[in-house]
């Protein structure tokens, strides 16, 4: 199963290497919408993708309407946030779908997320709680993307061998 994520005007270097490192874990391609926070030489950014950055699909696009274009059809695109139409569990992933986070600070934009509301998803957190660290976020959907779909694709090695890594 291949999942796209989108960061859409990410701020923070660190979010970007977590997530960098996440995607390149589990085969997802990582799409980086600009203006982008940082400069992708930054060190932090290097620091938290580790040594996995040639195992990394990366794809860079000037605005989200780029992203559209490409690789919109109509079903295949989420968009995550705190006011989501429903639970991210509830969703059903499949193969080529297209994860859309905001940015750190804002989030998506309101109009997009009007546009877009039954394929909006949201993680359950307390109310009193403004949102998740991004980094975390991706990781909690894309994780349950691929328990939907049976972990397709993955080996399980490291259950064989007694490696824990």
């Amino acid at each position: 199963m291949k999942l796209h994520i989108v960061l859409v005007e990410p701020e923070i270097p660190q979010n970007t290497g977590n997530i960098s490192r996440t995607c390149a874990a589990t085969g997802c391609a990582l799409h980086l919408v600009r203006p982008l926070g940082f400069e992708i030489t930054d060190k932090h950014l290097k620091r938290a993708g580790l040594d996995y950055w040639q195992y990394l699909e990366l794809y860079y696009h000037d605005s989200l309407d780029e992203v559209f274009t490409k690789y919109y059809n109509g079903s295949n695109f989420y968009f995550m946030s705190t006011k989501g139409a429903k639970i991210y569990s509830n969703a059903t992933f499949k193969d080529g779908d297209f994860l859309i986070f905001g940015k750190e600070s804002h989030g998506l934009p309101e109009p997009l997320l009007k546009e877009h509301y039954a394929e909006t998803l949201r993680i359950p957190m307390l109310s009193e709680i403004r949102s998740l660290n991004l980094s975390n976020s991706v990781a909690l959907t894309v994780y349950e993307a691929l328990r939907q779909n049976d972990f397709e694709g993955f080996l399980f090695e490291g259950a064989l061998t007694g490696r824990n890594d």
